[in-house]
């Protein structure tokens, strides 16, 4: 199977971390694909740019000719999955949601930690949206931006370790690394903690790889129907800005659930 993963953000070093840790938990068989949005934030941090991504990350999904079996957002608690269940016939899933449904099979309650502390609110939002807040014991920030992540890793993980106390003294049994950012230091930070470490990248693969594996996909019944064909301005804006002399707009195409807005090719 192919599994799409998409960095939310533009930045391409933040892709390639995410790609490395998708890559090293998929299961034999499984091909790991890594893009982020043509144009957009380089990172996220707050609603607006969440916003920004949202619609850069369905403007790069409408555009690409590649095929895969699955989506995994790698964007924690950041907006636009739902978007991108309408628009896809394939399992769309983010990795909030699987590194706390994960954390709840290892523990009673968890905790997360994450970048800045603004960030924390739109977590708690995600996760009350998505039933899975009652036994979060607490979201913390740890003060660094997301690009600050990559800048020093020794002390990333020494912010983190350090946060990550801070929220098991306030009853995590588990923790979940609150951004995409911090793909890959589950085991560094859980080897010093003493807990269960989620990372969501991880998490949100192995959940691809069992919905795939049993023949699912996101039901079509109301929440998530196809989007409903009209005419949508300057949609997809990579392509009209490429073209915007044509004066062409794209309709969404109504007979299947993948969206058809023309036969050009748009690699990852």
């Amino acid at each position: 199977m192919r599994i799409l993963v998409m960095n939310p953000n533009t930045t391409a070093s933040m892709t390639a971390s995410i790609r490395a840790t998708a890559t090293a938990v998929a299961a034999p068989g499984t091909e790991i694909l890594a893009t982020e949005p043509l144009w957009g934030p380089e990172s996220i941090e707050g609603h607006f740019e969440g916003y920004l991504s949202a619609a850069a990350v369905l403007d790069r999904l409408a555009t690409l000719d590649t095929p895969f079996d699955a989506l995994v957002m790698a964007g924690f608690g950041e907006p636009g999955r739902e978007g991108a269940q309408e628009l896809l016939d394939v399992p769309v899933l983010d990795i909030t949601e699987c590194a706390a449904q994960m954390a709840l099979m290892l523990g009673h309650s968890y905790g997360i930690v994450t970048t800045l502390d603004r960030a924390v609110p739109q977590i708690r939002d995600r996760l009350l949206t998505a039933g899975l807040l009652q036994r979060c014991a607490g979201v913390r920030g740890t003060g660094l931006g997301v690009l600050e992540l990559e800048e020093d890793p020794e002390r990333t993980v020494e912010v983190i370790l350090e946060t990550a106390r801070a929220v098991v003294r306030d009853g995590a049994e588990v923790i979940c690394l609150g951004c995409g950012g911090m793909a890959g230091l589950q085991e560094r930070v859980a080897a010093e903690l003493g807990v269960p470490v989620v990372d969501g990248v991880a998490a949100a693969v192995k959940f691809a790889e069992a919905v795939v594996g049993l023949g699912l996909t996101t039901s079509s019944r109301r929440s998530f129907a196809p989007p409903r064909p009209k005419a949508i301005g300057s949609w997809p804006l990579s392509r009209h800005l490429a073209r915007t002399a044509t004066g062409e707009r794209y309709r969404i195409h109504d007979s299947a659930r993948h969206t058809d807005f023309s036969n050009e090719t748009s690699g990852i």
